[in-house]
């Protein structure tokens, strides 16, 4: 049985055009969504979080496509989201190349740098975020777009649907990055949002800045 957060926000799929009413209606209805994801994600334990990010990991490392996939983006995770250091640990046992977010605080622009070892990983400075990533006047990593492109990115976020509605921050990091995906001659990666159980809704609200994933990855019986 699959645990849905059923909620009955008026709104359709992203691409629809709304008016400057349903636009207001529409980002109070995703404030109140992440209010209540928040509440629920902070009733969780620290072992119940690792318990669950345990049993996603393993359900991704018996997945298709992060088998067959060689360059893979994938978050580095704040408290409230599923821990992916079993994930980094497999793809640099597999040989698999290694890309992880650069985010810039003041706008929505967010780069995937090539990350070379665990190691490498722990000379990173902490954010305010309290998460690790590439200094911003680092340019000697590899961008992820500036040469192969990518095959998979895995996503964090606050909600999902099983439609491929995700819900974020609000920072709009992601949304803007697939965008720029599709621009690259490999085209947009396969996408996959690794989430506890507690964040899957029956609808997201969404609209034309959102972009719909290819799968969400969660605990089921």
């Amino acid at each position: 049985m699959r645990l849905l957060i059923f909620s009955s926000w008026p709104f359709g799929h992203a691409g629809r055009s709304l008016s400057a009413g349903s636009m207001a209606a529409l980002r109070a209805s995703k404030q109140a969504l992440r209010k209540e994801l928040k509440r629920r994600l902070a009733a969780l334990s620290a072992a119940e979080k690792q318990r669950q990010s345990l049993l996603l990991s393993g359900m991704l490392f018996k997945h298709p496509k992060y088998i067959s996939s060689q360059r893979i983006a994938v978050f580095l995770s704040m408290d409230d989201e599923v821990r992916t250091e079993e994930i980094l640990k497999d793809m640099f046992k597999e040989g698999k190349s290694c890309f992880i977010p650069r985010y810039q605080q003041n706008n929505s622009h967010m780069d995937m740098l090539k990350l070379s070892s665990l190691q490498d990983l722990e000379t990173l400075p902490l954010t305010s975020w309290n998460i690790r990533q590439p200094a911003e006047d680092c340019t000697s990593r590899e961008e992820a777009l500036s040469s192969g492109g990518l095959d998979l990115m895995l996503m964090p976020g606050l909600g999902f649907d099983v439609s491929g509605g995700r819900l974020g921050r609000g920072k709009g990091f992601y949304d803007t990055y697939l965008r720029r995906c599709s621009e690259h001659p490999k085209g947009r990666p396969y996408t996959i949002a690794l989430a506890f159980k507690e964040q899957l809704c029956q609808n997201i609200p969404v609209d034309s800045n959102d972009v719909f994933i290819d799968e969400v990855l969660y605990e089921h019986q």
